[in-house]
C-alpha cells in the first residue's frame, strides 16, 4: 500500500526522466532502486510528520492518519522504528546511485531533503 501512493508518483517521475534521457538498461534499474527506496521512506516520514507535526508547521491537518485509524508506518511499526526504516531506504536508494558516482550527487541531495524536511 506504501509503495502505491506518492512514492509511486516518485518512482514514476524518476523513470520517465532516465528514460527519455535515454539511459541505458543499467541506469534505468539503478533510478529505479533509487527512487523505489526514495518513495517509500518519503511515505514513511510523511506519516511519522503526520503524527509528530502541528497543522502550523505542516500547513494541513495534523494527526488525520491517526484519528482515521489508518495502517500507517509508525502505527505498524513505531516512530523509532520507522525513522530506522527510513534511513536504510535512503542508504539503499544512496547504493542504487553508486554507477552514477559524482553525477548522482544532485539525487542524493534531494532525497535527503525529501526525508529530512519538517514539514
Amino acid at each position: 500500500m506504501h509503495a502505491r501512493k506518492t512514492g509511486a508518483l516518485i518512482r514514476a517521475a524518476s523513470l520517465a526522466g532516465a528514460i527519455m534521457a535515454g539511459g541505458s538498461r543499467e541506469a534505468e534499474a539503478a533510478i529505479d532502486g533509487y527512487s523505489t527506496n526514495l518513495g517509500l521512506a518519503f511515505q514513511i516520514v510523511d506519516d511519522i510528520l503526520d503524527v509528530e507535526g502541528t497543522a502550523q508547521s505542516l500547513g494541513k491537518t495534523a494527526g488525520k492518519d491517526t484519528a482515521s485509524i489508518k495502517a500507517t508506518w509508525p502505527a505498524v511499526f513505531g516512530i523509532d522504528q520507522s525513522l530506522k526504516d527510513a534511513e536504510e531506504l535512503i542508504a539503499d536508494a544512496f547504493a542504487a546511485l553508486e554507477p552514477f558516482g559524482k553525477a548522482a550527487d544532485p539525487l542524493k541531495a534531494l532525497a535527503s531533503y525529501l526525508v529530512e524536511r519538517k514539514h
